[in-house]
């Protein structure tokens, strides 16, 4: 019988032989392990702790093997001799991705639509921004895999499916995502490591049936009795009995035609402000204390809180040993975003630092359930004028920020387009600089150090969610408005993040074939 065993291990045993400490830890005799697995591994880097790893390692004895983990549950099959709907997924981030790839090995054909690019011909474009070129179809939010495909690969998730998360990264594996994100506590593939499982995944879901269109955007649905009955795209239609919309929190074109076809949405909380970058070390420093630069110990995460005048003010997305870059998607507009390799190399450490934003802060009722796009907007088009043009950033030394000060001049920075020396008060909303001065002040109380006075904040940090919810019934996931429709994933406002959008494509997925 398999045995689980809980070990901590010093930083100085990290390279050490496991098994002899595994039996150590059961008293067992020496050779006695035979097969091991960690099923669990994270950092324990708590203040007056020694540092080190926690694992959980299921163990079984010598000439024994461990037992294979069961499935989590039953996959979904489409009834042999029932012909299955023609489904078209639009987008193909996490939501879309997952959505298809679950219906498609049960045996359901799927049409993907894109609008942007496949990940090899997107990198081009984004190289190209980084020099003040934008392609509105293809960028950091728009192309193969979504948002998520190059903004760094965080797979953390607070959702309580843990059989799905389990699924999820069980999937990732098998396209070519590294093993030990199954174990990892916070795991993470890095952006140059997303592409290839993205390609793999595609070939995958080709050998199936699925197709994909890329430089495909959605431009409406076809409605006949009620029902959809086709995808409208530029030059023509696509049939479809079933659409999965599974576009990300930045398809303002797709959110321009809901409207307009009376889809059910209202408008949805958000978060808006800046993204902070320290130098690493210093982050390292605060976080390990004299251990800071031991070869082993990765760079330095943080996640951060405050309150401000009844609002939250939090960090969000933090990327170590990353780069900010530039996530726009308009051309008279400057979005930062972060993202980081998977080796966490960079000399620079970055956050969002955001304010909870709320409905009413979007203006009145009759401005409609779009009128967060309008104030994510205005943020973003100030940050263009204020940084000069071409995707330069308007930033602030963190000193100057807290004295109500204009910078004069600028340390060293990891987004490539370039920064422009400004005062930020006149870019964000008061509100919001108002509750970023007070919560990093609050910050500063705890972590003096984090307030260096040379760490620079950069606008504009507003895509950290939709600012629109498309309505669904809870049970069935089908949008109120329309037969047929399915809202799905961050784009929707039912995700936040890779895994959790993968999830809810998931769960759509099962939907669909619950109704078989």
């Amino acid at each position: 019988m398999d045995e689980t065993v809980d070990l901590f291990v010093a930083l100085a045993d990290i390279d050490e032989p496991l098994a002899p400490q595994v039996e150590r830890a059961l008293g067992w005799g020496r050779g006695e392990v035979g097969e091991l697995r960690v099923v669990r591994r994270s950092l324990d880097a708590r203040k007056g702790r020694p540092l080190g790893q926690r694992l959980r390692v299921l163990v079984a004895r010598r000439g024994a093997r461990l037992a294979p983990a069961p499935p989590s549950r039953a996959p979904g099959r489409w009834p042999a001799g029932r012909p299955p709907p023609r489904v078209v997924v639009v987008g193909s981030g996490p939501a879309g991705s997952w959505a298809a790839l679950r219906l498609a090995e049960a045996g359901v054909p799927v049409t993907i639509l894109e609008q942007g690019k496949p990940v090899q011909p997107r990198r081009r474009d984004l190289a190209l921004l980084t020099r003040g070129e934008l392609a509105v179809d293809s960028n950091y939010c728009f192309g193969e895999g979504g948002a998520g495909t190059y903004s760094d690969g965080k797979l953390y998730t607070r959702s309580k499916d843990r059989a799905g998360v389990a699924e999820v990264i069980a999937d990732l594996v098998r396209f070519g995502a590294p093993e030990e994100i199954a174990a990892d506590a916070r795991p993470h593939v890095g952006s140059n490591r997303l592409p290839r499982v993205l390609v793999a995944l595609r070939e995958h879901l080709a050998t199936l049936g699925v197709t994909y269109h890329f430089e495909t955007g959605a431009v409406g649905v076809r409605v006949q009795a009620g029902r959809i009955c086709a995808v409208r795209v530029d030059g023509g239609e696509i049939p479809a009995e079933l659409v999965v919309l599974a576009v990300g929190h930045s398809a303002r074109a797709v959110y321009d035609w809901a409207v307009s076809a009376g889809i059910a949405m209202v408008r949805k909380p958000i978060a808006v402000g800046v993204r902070i970058e320290h130098p690493q070390r210093l982050i390292d420093e605060i976080q390990y204390g004299d251990a800071a630069g031991h070869p082993k110990l990765p760079p330095a995460f943080y996640e951060l809180t405050a309150g401000a005048a009844d609002r939250g003010v939090y960090s969000f997305c933090m990327c170590p040993g990353g780069w900010i870059v530039p996530a726009a998607t308009e051309p008279e507009g400057v979005v930062v975003n972060g993202m980081s390799l998977s080796r966490r190399d960079s000399p620079f450490a970055n956050a969002g630092l955001v304010v909870s934003v709320g409905v009413d802060d979007f203006g009145p009722l009759a401005a409609g359930p779009l009128a967060g796009v309008g104030f994510q907007r205005d943020i973003e088009r100030a940050a263009f004028r204020a940084g000069g043009g071409r995707f330069r950033a308007p930033a602030q030394r963190l000193g100057d920020f807290l004295a109500g000060r204009a910078s004069g001049s600028l340390g060293a920075s990891s987004y490539r387009p370039g920064l422009t020396p400004a005062d930020l008060g006149a870019v964000l909303p008061p509100f919001v600089v108002e509750a970023l001065r007070k919560g990093l002040r609050q910050i500063g109380s705890r972590l003096p150090a984090f307030l260096l006075s040379d760490a620079l904040l950069i606008a504009a940090e507003t895509r950290t969610s939709a600012p629109v919810r498309l309505l669904r019934d809870p049970e069935s996931l089908v949008s109120p408005s329309l037969v047929g429709l399915y809202p799905c994933g961050e784009g929707a406002g039912y995700a936040g993040g890779i895994v959790s959008a993968a999830l809810d494509g998931a769960r759509v997925a099962e939907r669909i074939l619950a109704t078989a």
